[in-house]
């Protein structure tokens, strides 16, 4: 096997994009609305610096509102950020959609 036909990190989402519908009219445009690899909310460290780094400090939480991130709230530590992210992802599967 190449170098090459391995599978990307197992920490990341799948790149596969579904293919368009073609009866629905509208299909590209629902693309183009989807968020960067599939990832509605995200966190980000208030003043800067990899997202691993002082786990005690203020995280900026974003959503994804159908054309990019907006500002959603703040969490206290990296441990709120990560619950925050991840009861949107288990609400989402319960639920059997990405919203």
């Amino acid at each position: 096997m190449g170098k090459h036909s391995r599978p990307g990190p197992p920490n990341q989402p799948s790149r596969a994009v579904p293919r368009a519908n073609a009866d629905d009219p509208l299909a590209a445009y629902h693309r183009r609305r989807r968020p960067p690899l599939d990832i509605h909310r995200r966190h980000r460290p208030l003043h800067g610096g990899g997202s691993h780094l002082r786990p005690d400090e203020p995280r900026a939480l974003e959503e994804w509102n159908g054309f990019s991130y907006e500002p959603a709230g703040i969490a206290a530590n990296l441990a709120n950020a990560v619950r925050w992210v991840n009861e949107h992802t288990a609400a989402a599967d319960s639920d059997g959609e990405a919203a």
